[in-house]
């Protein structure tokens, strides 16, 4: 390795664990705030957005709810879920293909976050650079649509192997498209043991009550910090 090439990765390893320590603050910040955090990645498309409406209804007379949306251009999302009358909060990273945590608590700081007990993060539809980087959340969750192809947990393991709750979504159109449901069940269990999945559809309803029980139930769990 020449001298060029050290320079380079020392710089990268800097920011990394800059990143890092900004994610350590984030995460203390939701443990002192009782703030229960979801990370939610998928490629685009996948569902995301309709995801977090129904976590939203579920929600709604339950506690304070606040979504941060994350895309690289427009407040096309943003304006979606403001519909609902929930504190939310636009983060477009332009060049950038994820959230950075430092976007992250910028967003924050900007926020009245005083009363709220569910944060849920929309990142940016990407499967492969959002995995890389914590945003101090409680948990991750990464969707795959049946649309998508059942290949993705072989190709992109590591958002699997670094994901809490994966939803296979959209299975009402499993009838139309040739996804293997146990294969990606199988291979996204060999990139994460622990990694708990749920297959359900917006459109039928089939499947989301079970997926609303279990994210409810580890928000339930956190308790603000006497």
């Amino acid at each position: 390795m020449d001298a060029k090439d050290k320079v380079k990765v020392d710089i990268k390893r800097s920011i990394q664990q800059s990143a890092d320590d900004i994610s350590k603050t984030i995460r203390s910040l939701f443990a002192s705030r009782g703030i229960f955090a979801l990370n939610m990645i998928s490629s685009p498309g996948s569902g995301k957005t309709t995801l977090i409406e129904a976590l939203l209804s579920r929600y709604e007379g339950k506690g304070n709810v606040a979504v941060i949306e994350g895309d690289i251009e427009t407040e096309i999302d943003a304006d979606r879920i403001r519909r609902h009358g929930v504190n939310v909060w636009q983060i477009n990273t332009r060049s950038s293909c994820h959230i950075q945590p430092i976007q992250l608590l910028n967003a924050m700081e900007q926020m009245d976050l005083s009363d709220t007990r569910l944060l849920i993060v929309e990142n940016v539809g990407n499967l492969v650079c959002p995995a890389e980087t914590s945003l101090g959340e409680d948990k991750r969750i990464v969707l795959l649509s049946v649309t998508e192809g059942d290949e993705k947990p072989l190709k992109y393991p590591l958002i699997f192997k670094t994901s809490d709750i994966l939803v296979i979504t959209k299975t009402d159109l499993l009838p139309y498209v040739r996804f293997n449901v146990e294969s990606v069940r199988q291979a996204a269990k060999v990139a994460n043991p622990k990694i708990e999945i749920f297959e359900l559809s917006a459109t039928t309803g089939e499947g989301m009550p079970a997926f609303l029980d279990r994210i409810e139930s580890f928000g339930a769990a956190k308790r603000p910090v006497s």
